[in-house]
């Protein structure tokens, strides 16, 4: 099946811009997912304009990324951050704005690609004001976040009632992993279709420095046993547990180990607020030794962190996929994760590392250790880990999935499902 020459489609991410600094407030997976695919799209053919709510006065509305991807921010409320649990009132704004940009231009989209429950809002209320397809992907799922956090916020129902509207009337939902596609049906709604499509990550981009050599260009001692953290800081990433993982340790005794800690923060916001947080968990346990908070890491630098360290640690309470699981995986690097969501996917347990239940320090301490004292197995962990994510997550075979997915909604009624993994 041809791809029409040149077929302009719109990637919208209202809250996670897919040109911003990833690790900043809001930045991570979902900012990595979007900005990679289009640009993987775009090195197809496709014509792809990914839309976002613009959250700085003195960013520009238009970043070309390459010469068939580019990022437009669109003006919905005041141009300064918000939280994304109050953004929805901002949304008709966004349709606005939408749709005057597309008058500009001269062009309708036919495809929507929308990313996360705010973005699937927008796309169902575009479905009634023009002729277009929509393709949705969750990023994570209300029904399972709600059961995981204290207090639940406001725009909850609204949230749980647009995430089910959307898998029944989207022409297709893409889960990123059987695990998202099993909560889909259990708590969202058995109607509606669904394909599998993995995330993917830069294969070429990591894994291509040793571990001496990582270490030597960040300053870490070639006999250090290096525990990673990278994500932004966020109670549900579960960084508490990693902390007081790392203070049960049986290996805390012998000054090898070391804890580092990736991830941006903004002071004052939530982000800033949850470091300071950690921060003194990490004083209160007499971690400050061995324990580096690096703040955001450079993308050019992320590849030899990651290189660098023996273990990566995943401890989020709930995660849909697992970016920095391949992320480590590509580079090498054996993975502690929790066990839950697209994790158990990504994560093969006793072949590309650990798997332990969320929450759970002494069994991720129990884990970590356990990798540490076998080194050999650590680099055999690695080394299959490497080879699963070449053998299944890299961006352009994700981007092949979606385009051939995209071409058959573009020019057929009848879908039928994919399940690639």
């Amino acid at each position: 099946m041809v791809k029409p020459k040149s077929q302009h489609i719109a990637l919208i991410s209202v809250h996670g811009d897919p040109a911003i600094e990833v690790g900043k407030e809001e930045a991570g997976g979902q900012n990595v997912y979007v900005r990679n695919v289009g640009e993987a799209l775009g090195a197809l053919g496709w014509q792809v304009d990914m839309f976002t709510r613009k959250a700085n006065a003195t960013d520009p509305k238009i970043v070309q990324h390459t010469p068939n991807c580019r990022t437009i921010r669109l003006t919905a409320g005041s141009e300064e951050f918000i939280p994304r649990d109050h953004l929805f009132e901002y949304l008709p704004e966004f349709i606005d704005q939408f749709l005057a940009f597309q008058q500009e231009i001269g062009i309708e989209y036919p495809l929507v690609h929308t990313n996360y429950w705010m973005s699937a809002w927008v796309g169902m209320e575009l479905k009634k004001r023009q002729n277009i397809k929509q393709i949705h992907t969750y990023h994570s799922l209300g029904a399972v976040k709600y059961k995981s956090v204290s207090s639940i916020p406001a725009i909850a129902k609204t949230r749980l009632n647009t995430e089910k509207l959307v898998l029944e009337t989207a022409e297709r939902i893409v889960a990123t992993s059987p695990q998202e596609k099993e909560h889909m049906r259990s708590l969202v709604s058995l109607k509606g279709k669904i394909d599998i499509i993995p995330c993917g990550t830069d294969i070429s981009r990591f894994g291509q420095v040793s571990q001496a050599v990582a270490r030597e260009k960040i300053g870490i001692s070639s006999d250090s046993q290096v525990v990673f953290y990278v994500g932004r800081f966020d109670p549900r990433k579960g960084i508490e547990t990693l902390v007081r993982a790392i203070a049960h340790s049986q290996l805390r005794g012998d000054g090898k180990l070391k804890l580092i800690i990736g991830g941006g923060s903004r002071p004052g916001q939530a982000d800033g607020l949850e470091r300071e947080r950690i921060e003194a968990i990490v004083n209160e346990l007499k971690l400050r030794e061995i324990t580096t908070f690096t703040g955001r890491i450079d993308d050019a630098d992320l590849p030899h962190y990651y290189a660098a360290a023996d273990i990566c640690v995943v401890p989020s309470h709930y995660e849909p996929f697992g970016l920095v699981a391949i992320e480590a995986m590509a580079s090498r690097t054996a993975v502690v994760a929790s066990d839950v969501g697209g994790l158990q996917f990504t994560v093969v347990p006793e072949m590309t590392g650990l798997l332990c239940p969320p929450q759970d320090a002494i069994a991720f301490s129990k884990a970590i250790d356990r990798i540490l004292t076998h080194p050999q197995w650590c680099q055999q962990l690695g080394d299959r880990a490497r080879q699963r994510v070449e053998q299944m997550f890299s961006w352009s075979g994700v981007a092949v999935k979606l385009s051939q997915l995209y071409t058959t909604c573009l020019v057929s009624q009848t879908l039928k499902p994919l399940e690639v993994y």
